[in-house]
């Protein structure tokens, strides 16, 4: 990745936090780099170099600034890369599929490019090969979890994604120049429940976020109230979301984890809220469209509601075909108590169950909960999609592949297709043209948009349509519309 170095001394010269996490500071009399807001005395120019992700800085010889801790920064955005491969690569990473026995080879392979030039891409455009990100991930995420909780050092080399406490040592030891209980001691230990600080960057619309959610919540999974999120997983575990006081993050309050789930658990909760976007960048791309920059000004700072479990998004899409939002979540209620696992929470009995998981519904009953047979049918055949593994969420596939596999389900048309690939996937550059919604945003003021005209218009919003389609569905004063014929019937051959 190329960054300009005038850009970037103009930045770090006036603490600009809009720049924080976008590049790092390596002081070459100093052996650290530091987060462009850092607020030491800066050091001359001839003195620094500057690099694109903490990753890069390390693999350079450089160690964390204590003072303003790179490992806190909002995360490197996923599509960072101009590199399609790269931007799939980073979000697999994120995923963890570099943790544990992951390798660069298998992840090459499901990228459809050899290992090299994968490592090549990675370098050419983000600065660091793809095992550096993901060790950079996971020590960053151990530092947090050795400053803010009072976890054993065990518990954190398992949370982290490391294979074993050996290699957590010394990961740590050579990132921070200090073992992990001198590291702990320093900080003056942590008490009370894990806690995880996620950052983000600002502006972040996060009671429009729950405000989407709210409708949403389903009946004994998850509920939205007093301005937090909360959500049960596992046996008997389950997390607060709620937004830190006099930061940009998302405090995430876990109870009845597993250690080993911590690093998943913040990997969900990031894709949930849409952590990882550059709101200033979106919104300055498609403000040069005039009839998006009042809904950009009316509601900055937009996220894309992602998803705690991917599978579970497409259910409730199918659920919420030609139904209201309010209906889906009563289907959607009816079908957790029916074939969710019970959850064991202590302390919130409003969180009893976990939704089902897809081996469990690939032939189940539905239609006694109220589902017409061909929605019925066609969350069963979604349920065998994902239980056999012909619709992956790695991330590895292009939209387009991604699209293809899903208009091929039975009951998944174009508008379903393109939602699921919006939240489930994370996609950016979804965009369901023909949605009615969308066509009367963009109208004359009469008749509705044709949807040639609108998919012709989206064209100048890539990569961001799916964030595009969010702003005009928010114009209309109204949640996204439901599609009225999600898909045609199949004829037999």
């Amino acid at each position: 990745m190329h960054l300009d170095p005038e850009v970037c001394e103009k930045a770090r010269k006036a603490l600009d936090p809009r720049f924080d996490g976008r590049f790092f500071i390596g002081v070459k009399t100093t052996g650290i780099y530091c987060r462009p807001v850092c607020r030491v005395r800066p050091p001359l120019r001839k003195n620094i170099d500057f690099y694109p992700t903490a990753a890069a800085a390390e693999d350079a010889g450089f160690r964390p600034c204590k003072r303003c801790r790179p490992e806190t920064a909002p995360g490197t955005p996923a599509w960072l890369g101009s590199s399609a491969v790269v931007s799939r690569g980073l979000r697999m990473i994120e995923a963890g599929v570099l943790d544990g026995d992951g390798s660069v080879e298998d992840m090459a392979g499901r990228l459809g490019v050899g290992p090299r030039h994968l490592r090549r891409l990675f370098v050419e455009h983000v600065g660091a090969a793809p095992l550096s990100l993901a060790r950079t991930r996971r020590v960053h995420f151990a530092r947090r979890l050795i400053d803010e909780t009072e976890l054993p050092m065990a518990g954190i080399a398992s949370a982290a994604g490391f294979g074993s406490v050996r290699q957590f040592n010394d990961a740590v030891r050579r990132t921070f120049h200090q073992s992990p209980s001198e590291l702990r001691r320093n900080a003056g230990g942590a008490a009370g429940p894990v806690v995880l600080r996620l950052p983000y960057r600002a502006p972040f619309d996060w009671e429009g976020l729950l405000a989407f959610m709210v409708p949403r919540a389903m009946p004994g999974v998850e509920q939205v109230v007093d301005g937090r999120y909360r959500r049960a997983f596992g046996s008997g575990g389950w997390i607060e979301v709620r937004s830190a006081e006099n930061a940009d993050a998302l405090e995430v309050h876990v109870r009845g984890a597993n250690g080993g789930d911590l690093i998943g658990i913040a990997a969900r909760v990031r894709r949930l809220f849409d952590l990882s976007a550059d709101p200033s960048q979106i919104a300055e791309d498609l403000s040069r469209d005039r009839r998006l920059r009042p809904c950009i000004r009316r509601r900055p700072g937009l996220r894309l509601p992602g998803a705690w479990d991917p599978f579970e998004i497409g259910v409730r899409a199918i659920l919420g075909q030609q139904v209201s939002v309010k209906g889906a979540t009563t289907l959607a209620g009816r079908l957790v108590q029916r074939f969710g696992s019970p959850s064991s929470v202590v302390g919130q009995e409003s969180l009893s169950h976990l939704f089902p998981e897809a081996s469990t519904l690939c032939d189940a009953e539905l239609e006694p909960i109220g589902l017409p047979r061909a929605r019925a049918e066609a969350i069963r055949v979604w349920a065998r999609a994902v239980d056999g593994g012909s619709i992956s969420f790695d991330g590895a596939a292009p939209l387009e592949e991604t699209l293809d596999a899903l208009r091929a389900l039975p009951g998944f048309g174009d508008w379903t297709a393109q939602y699921v690939a919006m939240r489930a996937f994370a996609e950016p550059d979804a965009f369901p043209s023909g949605d009615l919604g969308l066509r009367k945003a963009l109208s004359d003021g009469k008749d509705p948009a044709k949807e040639r005209d609108v998919r012709e218009a989206s064209e100048a919003w890539r990569p961001w349509r799916s964030y595009a389609a969010l702003w005009l569905w928010s114009s209309l004063g109204n949640e996204p519309p439901t599609p009225k014929n999600p898909t045609r019937p199949r004829k037999k051959t």
